[in-house]
């Protein structure tokens, strides 16, 4: 899918949660009166907490990639991959249509001596265990309470994350066996190959590197320690979505925090909108009404000006931290801003075929709220 078409449905996907959210005159009031309910010397020690176990989440999600990178041979000291998973993660937020996805295995490449291509099969197997982590969160959440008045797309959403991230990892496990017919399947299967032979030669040859990616699946070691402190991050991450709720006064159970943290997880990992704006917080909202009851959903009530409160401002706080955070790393003597710039795209040194590849492949997901 070309760029400019997948901008205009990124575009397209802002104005539909845009017009889903947009406050009407009983919600704007309702809005406000949760904004001025909320007494910051009562708040800030939950905000407090909150930015203290972001600061936990931003150093697992960073530093466990080395684990994926030493089966590799490559070894990137702390301060460095920090500051590399900082921009790259403020790179998600800041360009469109995915394009921030590539900014750290492009880095990679330059700071560590590997293929663009091998560090992005690193990638696919970061998201993909993301993926089963929090599918496997949002099934054991929802399941748990199922029942008569749970709404129909409940459970259909658990078993169907859960399906197409299990279907993933299989996919690894073939790819790492039998690299060349997996990949060609694939390519088959997408129909790439009818549209564009000389496109499906290209991705066939990057793909074929990237499976290198896939080489901690042959290391138990560093693929449990990676599994560990991905489900670190994760556990620390949904413990911060209750955290800020309990600072807006509301009773949500931490089995409802994390089923918010994996229901916004699992949407903002389909084609998003730029910034994932309005995507995070109709999604934020839609996992607390099923903990919180229906009317979080009904606009102009308390309730809903209340949860629609809380997901701009856990939306705002995140994004204020990464792209804080990536700015600090940029700071740095590891990263600079032409660095950053130029890694936007897999271009400068795989011998001329990452761009296919990041046509090819841009449209994958985030897990990351």
């Amino acid at each position: 899918m070309k760029l400019a078409v997948k901008l205009v449905f990124s575009l397209a996907l802002l104005a539909l949660f845009t017009w889903l959210l947009w406050p009407d005159g009983d919600t704007q009031r309702e809005l406000d009166a949760a904004i001025q309910r909320l007494r910051f010397s009562e708040f800030w020690p939950y905000l407090a907490a909150y930015l203290g176990l972001m600061g936990l989440t931003h150093l697992f999600r960073s530093l466990r990639w080395n684990y994926l990178l030493a089966p590799l041979g490559v070894r990137i000291p702390n301060g460095r991959l920090l500051a590399i998973s900082s921009v790259g993660f403020m790179a998600i937020l800041a360009l469109p249509v995915r394009l921030g996805e590539f900014v750290r295995p492009a880095l990679i490449r330059k700071k560590g001596h590997i293929s663009a291509s091998a560090a992005l099969g690193t990638v696919a197997v970061e998201r993909i265990v993301d993926g089963l982590l929090i599918s496997l969160f949002v099934f054991g959440c929802f399941f748990a309470i199922r029942g008569p008045s749970s709404p129909w797309w409940m459970m259909l959403t658990a078993y169907g994350a859960l399906g197409i991230f299990a279907a993933a990892a299989i996919f690894l496990v073939f790819a790492l066996r039998a690299p060349e017919p997996t990949v060609r399947f694939a390519l088959r299967v997408s129909l790439i190959e009818r549209i564009s032979p000389r496109l499906a030669r290209t991705l066939e040859v990057k793909l074929l590197e990237m499976v290198r990616g896939f080489a901690v699946l042959e290391d138990p070691g560093n693929l449990i320690r990676f599994g560990l402190w991905s489900t670190g991050y994760w556990l620390i991450n949904g413990l911060s979505v209750w955290v800020l709720a309990r600072g807006f006064g509301m009773d949500l159970s931490l089995l409802g925090a994390y089923a918010t943290m994996g229901l916004v997880a699992v949407g903002i990992t389909l084609p998003n909108a730029p910034g994932n704006l309005g995507q995070y917080q109709w999604f934020t909202m839609l996992g607390l009404s099923l903990y919180l009851g229906p009317a979080a959903l009904e606009k102009g009530t308390p309730l809903y000006g209340l949860v629609l409160a809380y997901s701009i401002v856990l939306y705002l706080l995140q994004v204020v931290w990464y792209m804080g955070m990536g700015a600090v790393a940029l700071a740095t003597p590891y990263v600079s801003l032409h660095e950053a710039w130029q890694a936007r795209k897999l271009d400068g040194g795989d011998e001329g075929g990452d761009d296919a590849v990041t046509e090819g492949l841009g449209s994958g997901g985030s897990a990351q709220p």
